[in-house]
C-alpha cells in the first residue's frame, strides 16, 4: 500500500493553506500592482463575466480566477502551469462555501465585518486609481529620457585590464621581473608561481576593474603603467609582493538602455507617486485626533550662544 499523497491530493491541501494565507493576514499590493484581472492559465481568452462554476447558486467567473491568481501569485510559482486554473478554482469554492457559511452566521451584519469591508473597499480604489492613472502615465519615451539625462551626468571612468604574480617576498618578486625582461612568458609564470590560486590558474588575469575596486598600492601602480608594460619593481601590499602586467586601458562603457530601463520606469513610478500623494495632501483636510497617532514632534534647534 502507498502513503504517497496524489497530486490532487497535494493541490486541494496547497489550495488551503494558501485560503488560510489570505484569511489571516491580507497582503498589501504592490505599488504598481493592477487591480484588473489576468487570466489564470486560461486555454483561451475569456470575457470576465464568464461563469467558471457555481456554488449553491453563487457564481464563481473568469474575474473571480485573475484576482485569486494575483493575489496568490508568489505561491502559485510552486504549481505547474496546466495544473494552475483548477487548483485556483478549488481556492475559490472553498472560499464561497467558507463566506457562505459566514453569512449564514450573520457575520456579515456586524460592525467589525463593515468595518473590513470599508478598508477593503479604499484599498482597491487606492490600488486601482495606482495602476490607471499613475503607473499607465510612465511613458517609453520619458524612461529614455531619464536614462539619457542619468548617463550625460555619469562621469568618466577609465578601466585597467591587468595580470599579476603575487609571491611571499621581494626577492621572489624581484627575481620573476628579471625573467619577464629576458622574454619569458607572464602566464605561465604566474600558474607556477603566483600564490594567488585564483587567478593564478588563468595566468594572472585579473580581467578590467575600475578605481576603487584593488588596494591602493596595486592601483597607483596599474595606473601609472603604459598597455603591455611590466612593472620595473614589485609592487608591495597586505597580500604580499605583485609583479603587475597592464593588458589594456578603456573607457568604461555606461550600462544599456535594456539593462536598466525597468529600473527606471519603477523610479519614476515611484517619483509620479509621490507627487500624486504629496498634491493630494496639499489639497486636503487632514485631522489626526488621537494624539498617539501623530507623527513625533521635531528635535528643537539648538540654543545659540549668546555674543
Amino acid at each position: 500500500m502507498s502513503f504517497t499523497p496524489s497530486f490532487r491530493d497535494a493541490a486541494r491541501s496547497l489550495a488551503a493553506a494558501l485560503l488560510v494565507t489570505t484569511t489571516l493576514g491580507a497582503a498589501v499590493p504592490a505599488l504598481a500592482q493592477s487591480e484588473t484581472p489576468a487570466p489564470a492559465a486560461a486555454a483561451e481568452k475569456k470575457s470576465p463575466d464568464t461563469v467558471v462554476a457555481t456554488v449553491n447558486g453563487a457564481k464563481i467567473t473568469e474575474a473571480d480566477l485573475g484576482f485569486v491568481s494575483e493575489d496568490f501569485s508568489d505561491q502559485l510559482a510552486r504549481i505547474p502551469e496546466a495544473d494552475r486554473r483548477h487548483v485556483l478554482t478549488d481556492v475559490l469554492i472553498d472560499m464561497q462555501l467558507i463566506a457562505q457559511a459566514g453569512q449564514k452566521a450573520g457575520i456579515d451584519k456586524t460592525d467589525a465585518f463593515q468595518q473590513r469591508i470599508d478598508y477593503l473597499r479604499t484599498r482597491a480604489l487606492r490600488n486601482a486609481y495606482i495602476s490607471e492613472d499613475v503607473s499607465n502615465s510612465v511613458t517609453d519615451a520619458e524612461v529614455k529620457a531619464r536614462y539619457d539625462a542619468e548617463i550625460a551626468k555619469l562621469p568618466k571612468q577609465q578601466e585597467i585590464h591587468a595580470r599579476h604574480i603575487l609571491v611571499k617576498t621581494k626577492a621572489e618578486a624581484e627575481e620573476i621581473i628579471k625573467e619577464l625582461k629576458k622574454g619569458a612568458d607572464f602566464a605561465t609564470i604566474a600558474k607556477e608561481k603566483s600564490i594567488d590560486t585564483g587567478s593564478g590558474k588563468q595566468g594572472g588575469d585579473l580581467g578590467y576593474f575600475v578605481e576603487g575596486q584593488m588596494v591602493k598600492p596595486f592601483e597607483q601602480a596599474a595606473v601609472a603603467l603604459q598597455v603591455g608594460k611590466i612593472t620595473d619593481q614589485p609592487v608591495e601590499t597586505e597580500f604580499g609582493w605583485h609583479v603587475i602586467k597592464v593588458e589594456d586601458k578603456r573607457e568604461k562603457a555606461p550600462p544599456s538602455f535594456d539593462e536598466v530601463k525597468g529600473q527606471i520606469h519603477e523610479l519614476l513610478l515611484r517619483e509620479k507617486f509621490e507627487t500624486v500623494l504629496a498634491d493630494l495632501k496639499k489639497n486636503a483636510k487632514i485631522d489626526i485626533i488621537d494624539a498617539s497617532a501623530k507623527p513625533p514632534a521635531a528635535p528643537a534647534a539648538p540654543a545659540t550662544p549668546a555674543q
